[in-house]
């Protein structure tokens, strides 16, 4: 079988990179734009970096901010009326996650509007069309949704997410600025940040990693145990290699697909609004010991590369441990909790089900059940 990889076709990189839109919005003749933000990010004056520059180039734009920090169904309704009703021919979406999911959506069902119905979308949907042309500005450090090609969006009428995955759905351009994510508070650094290190060690681990890939996230493995801490303490240096460590992440992971530690993730944050970086940290080490006998030599070059010393001496039962140790260890000292005190044992049922009816749950590496499911989420209890 051949192994497929799927990247933005452009990307900037680096401080300063964010002047590049205009230039791109020129080059492509761009009338009007639709600014996809979220209202935290419009009130603290993140999303004026951008629109700044628009106002200043005299380049027409709406922004669109009815964004909660799971999109919903509705968030993805609107944003389609409101480019719609703007005329606009291009997005520029700011944010994290929230901000791109919904606006890869509202781009996909622009342009293949037999899709309207946004629960169409979940799975790997058969549109014939590319989104409106989009180029995505990431603020934090750790979804990578500006170079992969899923989203998710929260069914709040049935208390599930639901993933959707979509060549179709890519962002042209990726702006990867470290200034952008400077406003970034130590607790949404961390959560994010844990979560490209779980998207890296999962795509790492997945049944569908190969060479390719395994490079991409050892790298970022690397990456974002030298630059996590720095960047809680919002040194530049360290907010620029989180920048690049949870991109790099990007372009693996949305190739090779994620495992249990996201299907868990993605229902914590269904039914109790728990931060999706915040749940993918509970459970990536329980995640990893769960996996463990199903990861070969993997674990040692996961603990080598977070700085673990002597790995090549050690026995496979000691660097696995080592590996799981690491993670643990660069979650506290970020000030992720290892408990979430809202999970009850009479919803067990239903988020181990939902869990395994999830789109990251095949790749794991390890085959599971509802019931080992059920047993994952006493761990976090």
């Amino acid at each position: 079988m051949a192994n497929r990889i799927i990247l933005n076709p452009i990307s900037f990189h680096g401080k300063g990179a964010i002047n590049e839109i205009v230039t791109i919005a020129k080059e492509q003749g761009f009338a009007h734009v639709f600014v996809c933000s979220d209202p935290d990010l419009v009130k603290f004056g993140v999303t004026a970096k951008i629109t700044d520059l628009l106002d200043a180039a005299a380049i027409p734009y709406t922004v669109y901010s009815g964004i909660k920090p799971n999109p919903t169904i509705e968030n993805v309704k609107e944003g389609v009326e409101a480019f719609k009703a703007c005329g606009a021919d291009a997005i520029i979406t700011i944010g994290g996650g929230s901000s791109m999911d919904t606006a890869k959506a509202i781009g996909i069902i622009i342009n293949n509007p037999e899709f309207a119905d946004v629960r169409s979308l979940e799975g790997v949907a058969p549109t014939k069309k590319h989104a409106v042309p989009t180029i995505a500005v990431p603020t934090t450090a750790g979804t990578a949704a500006e170079v992969t090609i899923n989203y998710v969006i929260t069914d709040v009428e049935k208390e599930r997410k639901f993933v959707c995955v979509d060549a179709n759905d890519i962002p042209e351009w990726a702006i990867v600025d470290p200034d952008m994510m400077s406003s970034m508070p130590k607790g949404l650094t961390a959560a994010t940040g844990m979560d490209a290190l779980t998207h890296a060690i999962e795509g790492y681990t997945t049944k569908g990693a190969w060479e390719m890939t395994d490079m991409f996230h050892l790298e970022a493995i690397r990456l974002i145990a030298k630059h996590l801490r720095g960047a809680v303490e919002n040194k530049p240096e360290d907010r620029e290699g989180m920048a690049l460590a949870q991109y790099v992440a990007g372009m693996g992971f949305s190739n090779v697909g994620l495992g249990i530690a996201h299907s868990i993730a993605h229902t914590l944050g269904a039914h109790y609004d728990t931060p999706h970086g915040v749940a993918c940290a509970m459970m990536l080490p329980i995640v990893m010991e769960y996996n463990q006998e199903c990861t070969g030599e993997k674990y040692r070059e996961i603990a080598r590369v977070m700085g673990v010393k002597g790995v090549d001496d050690m026995t496979v039962d000691e660097y696995r441990k080592a590996a799981v140790d690491a993670v643990k260890q660069l979650a506290a000292d970020v000030g992720i909790p290892a408990k979430n005190e809202k999970v009850r044992e009479e919803d067990l049922d239903q988020l181990a089900a939902d869990a395994y009816a999830d789109a990251c749950r095949p790749g794991n590496p390890r085959d599971t059940s509802v019931e080992e499911l059920k047993e994952l989420y006493r761990k976090i209890m």
